[in-house]
C-alpha cells in the first residue's frame, strides 16, 4: 500500500499501515491526496471512554484516512491524548451542554475549509454537524437527533431533518457530498432485527422513515444498501440491555450516503460488526 497526501506544507506517506510524515518546502498550498480514500464514521457513545477500550488501536488497524466520530460528550481541552494530536487536522464540533452530543472529524488529508453546524441557531448548539471541503467533495459528520421514547421530540426530529436536507442540498450545489454518521433511523424493514414491533418506536417511526426518503430523493444513495441490496442481519447499533448485540438483535442507523454523481468512485461500503467499545459499531465507505 502506498498513498500520498499534500497538505498545508506537509506530505504524508502510507507505507504499510504506518504514516510517516515529511516537510514540505512549497509553501500554503492546500491539500490533495493520490489513490484511494478510506472514511471511517463511528458513534462512540464517549470519546474518552471509548478511548480506554482501544479506540486509536481499533480505528488503526482499519486504516481510517479520514475519521468521523458521534457522540464524543467532550470538549477538545478534556480529552489529552497523544493518538489523537498524532492526527494533522481535527474539526472539533462539542455540544454546549456539557457530556452531550458532539461531533469530531480527524484527517490525514488537508482539507480546504472547514465549519461547524448548519447555519441554523436552533439546532447548532447541540454540536451535531461537523464539515470538512475536499478538492473533489465535502464530508459532512453528522448526528442526528434522537426522537426519544414516546416520540417525545419527533416535532424536532422533523424540523431537523428538513434543515440538514436544505444543508446538504445546498452543499451539493456546489460540488459532491459525502454525509455521514449516526443518522438515527432504520429506513426499512430489513435494516432492523423486529420491525414489526418497532414501527412506533423512535428510529423507525414512518415520520422519520419518510424523512430519510426525502433525503435520499434529493439526490443521495445509500452505499451500503446501494452496494449491497438484499443483505439482513447488517446492523450497526445493538441495545446494552438483554444481550442484543450477542443475539444480533439490532439496527442499522449509521451511514455512509453520497451524491448520485459519486456512486461510480464507491469501492466499498462496509459495516465492522466486529469491532466493539460502543453501542454502535463503524462503518466505512472507500473512494477511489
Amino acid at each position: 500500500m502506498f498513498k500520498v497526501y499534500v497538505g498545508e506544507g506537509e506530505e504524508w506517506l502510507k507505507i504499510s499501515e504506518v504514516w510517516h510524515r515529511i516537510i514540505l518546502t512549497r509553501g500554503q498550498g492546500m491539500g490533495y491526496y493520490v489513490g484511494k480514500m478510506k472514511l471511517v464514521s463511528w458513534n462512540v457513545n464517549g470519546i474518552r471512554a471509548t478511548l480506554g477500550k482501544g479506540l486509536a488501536e481499533k480505528m488503526d488497524a482499519l486504516g481510517a484516512d479520514v475519521l468521523c466520530l458521534q457522540e464524543i460528550k467532550a470538549r477538545p481541552e478534556q480529552v489529552a491524548d497523544l493518538w489523537l494530536a498524532s492526527w494533522p487536522h481535527a474539526l472539533w464540533n462539542p455540544a454546549q451542554r456539557p457530556g452531550y452530543s458532539g461531533v469530531l472529524i480527524l484527517s490525514r488529508v488537508a482539507p480546504l475549509s472547514t465549519s461547524t453546524g448548519i447555519g441554523c441557531p436552533e439546532h447548532d448548539a447541540e454540536g451535531r454537524v461537523a464539515t470538512m471541503e475536499f478538492d473533489d467533495f465535502y464530508l459532512v459528520n453528522c448526528y442526528t437527533p434522537n426522537s426519544q421514547n414516546e416520540l417525545a421530540r419527533l416535532p424536532y426530529r422533523q424540523e431537523w431533518d428538513a434543515a440538514f436536507r436544505a444543508y446538504v442540498s445546498g452543499l451539493a450545489e456546489k460540488k459532491p457530498v459525502v454525509f455521514c454518521g449516526d443518522l438515527n433511523v432504520a429506513h426499512e424493514e430489513i435494516d432492523l432485527a423486529r420491525p414489526a414491533t418497532n414501527h412506533f418506536s423512535a428510529g423507525f417511526s414512518d415520520e422519520e422513515r419518510a424523512g430519510f426518503t426525502e433525503l435520499l430523493g434529493a439526490g443521495f444513495a445509500d452505499t451500503f444498501r446501494r452496494l449491497h441490496p438484499d443483505a439482513r442481519d447488517a446492523y450497526s447499533w445493538w441495545s446494552f440491555r438483554g444481550g442484543a448485540r450477542a443475539r444480533n438483535v439490532g439496527w442499522r442507523i449509521d451511514y455512509f450516503c453520497v451524491s448520485e454523481g459519486l456512486m461510480p468512485r464507491v469501492e466499498s461500503a462496509e459495516i465492522h460488526a466486529d469491532v466493539t467499545g460502543s453501542d454502535h459499531c463503524p462503518v466505512s465507505l472507500v473512494l477511489n
